[in-house]
């Protein structure tokens, strides 16, 4: 079972977006919930997950931070390997846990950031998103998309070593839109960063790079 966790992300639904997109054949295997915690607090879905999706920032869009029970559980399921999609900001998902945010690789840093880090920044601008000259099997799979305006992540602290599989250049500068890291246990965390707006997340291009991602988390899981 693949576990989707969204927050509303100020009422653009990007998560619910992408779910209601995706191929018939990995939404039909995916429980999917926006702003319901209490699966994610106190449920077991740690025991039988195969893949965890969030596209969520705690203690945004009017939403709690997940507590100590969620913490509970998604420590137990990466300690036993699990991988992970984490969408857009979704390397803040769990921003107040100490052991999370050295894991995610290129992380989006909250302006409150508990280690003093200064904040992201997301100028709003079409862009087009490439492949980085790399030889990680996934770049391969992945379609360069051009996107029309969005945030775009950029200024994002790297908190440990991680593979950039896509890219984007605008004035600003170059920024990572989709890379890999690994976690202590064995796991793999792929951010797939663009975008909120539904144009974006409902792109066929964007849906089929998600479905790529989720389909070769799954493939390592195995």
């Amino acid at each position: 079972m693949i576990y989707f966790f969204a927050d509303d992300h100020y009422d653009a639904h990007p998560g619910r977006v992408i779910f209601e997109h995706l191929p018939e054949e990995l939404k039909s295997k995916t429980a999917f919930y926006e702003n319901e915690w209490d699966v994610l607090e106190h449920g077991d879905w740690d025991r039988d997950c195969e893949l965890m999706i969030l596209n969520m920032i705690g203690a945004t869009c009017g939403q709690p931070h997940p507590g100590a029970e969620a913490e509970k559980r998604v420590r137990r399921y990466l300690e036993r390997g699990g991988s992970a999609l984490l969408l857009h900001g979704s390397s803040a998902a769990f921003w107040m846990w100490d052991w999370w945010r050295p894991l995610v690789g290129e992380r989006w840093v909250r302006p409150n950031d508990p280690d003093g880090t200064p904040a992201s920044t997301h100028p709003k601008k079409p862009c087009f998103v490439k492949r980085s000259v790399t030889r990680h099997a996934l770049a391969r799979k992945l379609r360069e998309m051009d996107l029309p305006e969005d945030e775009i992540y950029t200024n994002l602290e790297n908190t440990c070593p991680c593979m950039r599989l896509m890219e984007t250049h605008i004035e600003e500068g170059t920024f990572v839109q989709c890379c890999e890291a690994l976690t202590p246990w064995g796991g793999k965390l792929v951010s797939f960063i663009p975008g909120h707006y539904p144009p974006v997340t409902s792109h066929p291009d964007m849906i089929a790079n998600v479905a790529t991602i989720v389909n070769y988390l799954l493939e390592k899981g195995k």
